[in-house]
């Protein structure tokens, strides 16, 4: 976490102010991993952080500010998400590949994340504005790329002209979150993750090139 870290009434906080308040975030992102969101408490939290509640409102006005807190920070780590995209090959087997390393780091980021996100979810389909925008900026980092890539392929004559760029790009990357959030259900149904991965990389590249990946 960079630059300054104020308390909610708009104290700069010191370097141990940070720690107890990042103690804070990781005891709550632990909490959110085994319990409902709506069951953790204040009280819980800062008793797993070895602290006070009162010291909890220094830092945040509720759960759900510190929650927002942690999603924020989360939502810059998937900013990077764009460069599994930009600038990639989606020509013969390095578009294969392309396709492959997508569904990875995609997959990856939402199974490291999955608790939190799960509350972002929940949040933005409640109709929280705040929780709806850091969805979007994680789904837009993907999504704007693969926009300019299905322009590029257009431009060079190697995409349908008919196709449009951003229906198609929101598509695959709404698939592959909604994919992304289901990926333990898919077990229900018989499939591994070894079976799952190949099987949705290939759906994207379809997606992107009109083709079936190179081998």
């Amino acid at each position: 976490m960079t630059g300054q870290v104020r308390t909610v009434d708009g104290r700069v906080a010191g370097r141990r102010g940070q720690a107890t308040r990042q103690k804070l975030l990781d005891c709550l992102s632990e909490m959110l991993s085994s319990s409902p969101y709506r069951d953790v408490k204040v009280i819980d939290v800062a008793r797993k952080a070895g602290t006070s509640p009162a010291t909890f409102y220094q830092y945040f006005p509720d759960v759900e500010g510190a929650v927002l807190e942690i999603a924020e920070e989360m939502a810059k780590e998937g900013a990077g998400l764009t460069d599994l995209v930009a600038g990639r090959s989606w020509v013969g087997r390095a578009g294969a590949q392309t396709a492959e390393q997508l569904v990875d780091g995609f997959l990856d980021f939402w199974r490291k994340n999955d608790a939190i996100l799960r509350v972002v979810d929940l949040g933005a389909a409640e109709g929280d504005k705040r929780f709806y925008k850091i969805r979007m900026k994680i789904l837009n980092s993907v999504t704007n790329s693969l926009t300019e890539t299905v322009k590029d392929l257009q431009a060079k004559g190697k995409v349908d002209k008919d196709v449009s760029p951003a229906a198609m790009a929101g598509s695959l990357v709404a698939m592959l979150a909604a994919v992304a959030s289901h990926q333990k259900g898919f077990t229900t149904w018989g499939v591994k993750q070894t079976e799952l991965r190949p099987n949705l990389a290939q759906l994207v590249h379809l997606g992107i090139t009109g083709k079936k990946p190179a081998k």
